[in-house]
């Protein structure tokens, strides 16, 4: 009995298709990101500098003692910063409203801030910045969503 070679790559499709159903699936792992929305922008301008700690030495002034790093464009008065490849851990997010693009937080006489600033938790500090502890989450892997409200002092 000859077959056409039609058939036979039909045949060949057929049993390829129950195999690969008889498999089971790899499934492909999801990277770790930690996921900050900043809402509360007073305008579009310039961009939103995140910086996540995983201890508090440095937080949240000094950010080159921080973990990781991202700017972020804004619009429609809100901005997203997105940290990936993050281990489970404890961690602290502070970010600042860079309205004039320096990558630096511009200050009025005594280190009050001039641009707007946040924390994870909604953290404040009461005569300073807040402390890592206020702000400090822990993140277990996958994928973690936070909110981050600027405040403009």
């Amino acid at each position: 009995m000859r077959r056409s070679v039609a058939e036979v790559m039909f045949l060949f499709a057929a049993v390829l298709a129950s195999a690969e159903q008889a498999l089971p699936q790899a499934r492909v792992p999801q990277p770790n990101i930690i996921h900050a929305e900043v809402v509360g922008l007073q305008s579009d301008k310039g961009q939103v500098i995140c910086a996540m700690y995983s201890s508090r030495d440095g937080f949240p002034k000094q950010s080159e003692k921080a973990l990781a790093r991202v700017s972020s464009a804004i619009a429609q008065r809100q901005a997203v910063c997105e940290f990936s490849g993050i281990a489970p851990g404890t961690y602290a997010i502070s970010l600042f409203h860079d309205e004039n693009s320096n990558g630096k937080l511009d200050t009025k006489l005594m280190g009050i801030p001039r641009e707007g600033v946040g924390a994870s938790n909604g953290a404040k500090g009461h005569f300073g910045p807040p402390k890592f502890e206020a702000a400090a989450f822990s993140f277990s892997g996958g994928r973690l969503e936070l909110k981050i409200t600027i405040s403009y002092l």
